[in-house]
């Protein structure tokens, strides 16, 4: 693993204040990763590469991503426990079932992917959050839209984007990044569309990342980091891009 990545160090701070050696590992020019259960407890398990599209496709087969802020380094991250859908599980609750009937909005894929990346971003800046969807992360994933790995859900009213969500697919993966709401509902009809699509198209698995409320009520729940690499080991056979999602309106 020489020509891939070295150790590098860094203290943190355990009980009673006493410092303790932790390893990081740097990367080098090579696109392989050290093995996920180096990761330290909060998931970070190396520093620096690049985001080209063979990095991060290596990243993602592996359960890596990268997450980091501006001015930073770049940070890849194994979380475990990992919150993951299994889209048979997709629960819709009453009060939102009762809205889709209603179809307040017209449900696209992957015809404005740049438009969702960039509302992912700005809604939480303007909600005062820090973002880790930096001007460079938006134009590696945008390069892997357009390589046939990343795509978009988008809501639309009357012409005008109000919600969607983005992430990567490999094979019978999908891998979720980020979503965004202009209006109630959007970001969680987003979430459903995607959830029914990847039960039409043999997804699996989609990697919800960290755990959250509102994704614990579409049914999402956690599970530990050595079935989440069971589960990529056989679900992500191949790593060729399935391209455009051409498919129209759900």
């Amino acid at each position: 693993m020489s020509n891939s990545c070295e150790i590098i160090y860094h203290f943190f701070i355990i009980d009673n204040f006493s410092p303790r050696i932790m390893p990081v590992y740097r990367l080098t020019s090579g696109i392989h990763f050290p093995p996920v259960t180096w990761a330290e407890p909060d998931g970070l398990l190396a520093v620096g590469g690049d985001l080209r599209p063979e990095r991060l496709v290596a990243a993602y087969r592996a359960g890596i991503f990268p997450w980091y802020g501006e001015g930073e380094p770049i940070l890849w991250w194994f979380i475990s426990p990992r919150l993951v859908l299994y889209p048979g599980e997709l629960h819709i609750a009453r009060r939102l079932r009762r809205t889709l009937r209603q179809t307040p909005f017209q449900v696209r894929f992957d015809t404005a992917f740049a438009e969702v990346i960039g509302q992912c971003a700005a809604s939480r800046l303007e909600a005062g959050e820090e973002t880790w969807i930096t001007p460079a992360m938006r134009r590696a994933y945008t390069d892997m839209h357009r390589l046939g790995y990343a795509h978009s859900v988008e809501c639309w009213r009357d012409g005008r984007l109000v919600g969607g969500l983005y992430g990567l697919r490999l094979d019978r993966v999908f891998f979720g990044e980020s979503m965004f709401s202009r209006e109630d509902d959007a970001s969680k009809i987003a979430f459903v569309a995607l959830a029914r699509r990847a039960i039409a198209v043999g997804i699996e698995l989609i990697d919800c990342q960290t755990t959250t409320a509102h994704l614990l009520r579409f049914g999402a729940r956690e599970i530990d980091g050595a079935l989440f690499s069971r589960h990529l080991r056989e679900w992500v056979a191949s790593t060729v891009p399935d391209g455009v999602w051409h498919e129209g309106n759900e």
